[in-house]
């Protein structure tokens, strides 16, 4: 609907409104000017003004503009009328600031592995998650089906263009752990290198680093998860593509 000076007669808020009106009762008394004065001016009715002023009914843009034009100030305070912006779908430059539709390839449900810290011969898989979620404005992840579940984790991805690399990042209570891995493969596969911290006996923890490779859930017909030991049908087959990451030099391990 429009108006007849052809502006749209859009409503705006309560807390507009009511800002609108303070501002005008303010003028008002400033002028030392009566509401019917006003009214003419602005070519409103009495009633219409009355009604807006005592918050029984909300301002428009129509009618906001008008009592612009006959007091000569500005109502719309700090862009007060604006539509209220749209959730971005651009992350934050401290993750790279991609837009969601240039990483919905990332979006997807992965196995994870990496070494076991406690057995050698074994390989340690769960399931993790990689979603966009619109109130941060980022990509997250959320790691789940561990067997320690107490370690699961929930972090923002960033997506730099400068490196090539992803990195899944968690900052809790000032602990820091990344995970760096590569863009993912043709198959949708990515290997990197995880550093974190490794729970000794009581509260000892020690630095660790070690390869780590993210599996899309559909290229494994019957995925196992947890501790996965050699008996397992699916133990050569992670081992594969943890010795991939380091194989096809897509992260490096220095010699001390």
């Amino acid at each position: 609907m429009q108006t007849q000076d052809n502006l749209p007669d859009k409503q705006l808020s309560d807390e507009q409104s009511r800002e609108i009106a303070e501002t005008v009762r303010e003028e008002l008394a400033r002028r030392r000017i009566s509401r019917q004065a006003l009214a003419e001016q602005a070519k409103l009715s009495l009633s219409t003004l009355e009604k807006v002023l005592g918050g029984r009914r909300p301002f428009t843009l129509a009618t906001t503009v008008r009592l612009e034009q006959a007091l000569g100030v500005s109502l719309r305070k700090s862009a007060i009328v604006a539509a209220p912006p749209a959730a971005s779908d651009v992350a934050p430059d401290s993750l790279g600031s991609y837009a969601h539709r240039a990483v919905t390839w990332l979006e997807d449900v992965y196995i994870t592995l990496r070494p076991s810290f406690g057995d050698k011969d074994a390989i340690f898989a769960y399931r993790t998650e990689i979603v966009w979620e619109p109130k941060v404005s980022s990509l997250m992840f959320r790691e789940g089906e561990r067997t320690d579940a107490a370690y699961e984790h929930t972090g923002q991805v960033a997506v730099p263009h400068q490196s090539g690399f992803i990195y899944l990042v968690i900052i809790k209570h000032g602990q820091h752990r990344v995970i760096t891995v590569s863009r993912p493969t043709v198959a949708g596969e990515m290997y990197g290198i995880i550093s974190t911290l490794r729970a000794g006996p009581g509260s000892q923890l020690t630095p660790i680093a070690a390869p780590i490779a993210y599996v899309p859930l559909r290229n494994v017909p019957k995925p196992s998860l947890g501790r996965v030991g050699p008996e397992d049908p699916n133990h050569e087959l992670y081992r594969k593509h943890l010795r991939r990451t380091v194989e096809e030099a897509f992260a490096l391990f220095l010699p001390g």
